[in-house]
């Protein structure tokens, strides 16, 4: 098998040095091993995404001397893939509608204990379960987003699941990283699967994608570290290969703050201007 590595950004913002050093570390890793570096752009929220920011993108990438395969994969043009996958998790009765507000998932979580945070898992407040013992309709509901049953999903898969881990999570986690059911249900629980008028979450779409381009290493931020667990499930149910992964630093402000797309002054067109070259860029990124 070809080693393959990807870059996977969202068009909704200017590149920042964290993404340099995403995108730059994929492309070493790929190179090293002689593998094949792939560009993907993860435009499914088309509310946000916008083509100028698309094409900063290539631009700022080409500048700093990556290259990478062509066609770009685009999630905006990868609907069908989504809902075959869906189709299927709803065949199978893994997957179900809730029509519950954030309000109502607050309330709902915090009630048992007054007074004591509700957990938090990848994608923030854990679900209650609210919708989960309303019997499915024939079809998904059109104002309801779809969540993975967990409980459900785990009864056909193995205990624990595992992945590799060639990086490091946020707590130095690395080697053969393994997920106990009990973990799963407690940690992670019902996570959102497609959202109205999205056609899938991020959770599903990379999934799909990276199967489909046969993506072998998967580098990206820490802060997604957790977001791999709901990945592993989701390989599994569907019958996809679970890539390696390569978790690494992020890149902070003098503050210790992860850089975010509105830290405009550490944007890579903005150091471009400045006349900084694509190597002043992997010193400053520590590369």
């Amino acid at each position: 098998m070809t080693f393959t590595t990807r870059f996977a950004p969202s068009p909704t913002g200017p590149l920042h040095l964290g993404h340099a050093f995403s995108a730059l570390r994929a492309a070493d890793l790929a190179r090293a091993a002689n593998g094949r570096f792939l560009l993907r752009i993860e435009d499914i929220d088309q509310s946000r995404a916008r083509p100028h920011w698309e094409h900063q993108i290539y631009d700022d990438l080409a500048w700093l001397g990556l290259t990478w395969e062509r066609p770009v994969l685009r999630q905006s043009e990868r609907l069908p893939a989504y809902r075959a996958a869906l189709t299927r998790l709803w065949a199978l009765g893994l997957i179900y509608p809730c029509t519950c507000s954030r309000r109502d998932i607050a309330a709902a979580a915090s009630a048992p204990q007054e007074g004591v945070l509700p957990a938090f898992g990848p994608d923030g407040l854990i679900y209650p379960r609210t919708c989960a013992h309303v019997p499915n309709p024939a079809s998904p509901l059109p104002n309801a987003v779809l969540r993975l049953n967990m409980a459900r999903a785990l009864r056909s898969l193995p205990d624990p699941l595992g992945f590799t881990e060639t990086g490091k999570g946020p707590n130095g986690e690395t080697g053969q990283i393994t997920l106990s059911h009990a973990m799963l249900r407690s940690d992670v629980g019902d996570v959102i699967l497609a959202r109205t008028g999205l056609g899938a979450s991020y959770h599903l779409a990379v999934v799909v994608d990276d199967a489909a381009q046969a993506v072998s290493l998967v580098p990206r931020g820490q802060d997604l570290f957790t977001a791999t667990a709901i990945h592993l499930v989701l390989q599994k149910l569907l019958g996809l290969p679970t890539p390696a992964y390569h978790h690494h630093r992020l890149i902070r402000d003098e503050k210790g703050k992860r850089l975010a797309k509105r830290d405009d002054a550490r944007a890579i067109a903005l150091y471009r201007a400045e006349g900084k070259t694509p190597a002043d860029i992997r010193e400053m990124v520590g590369l």
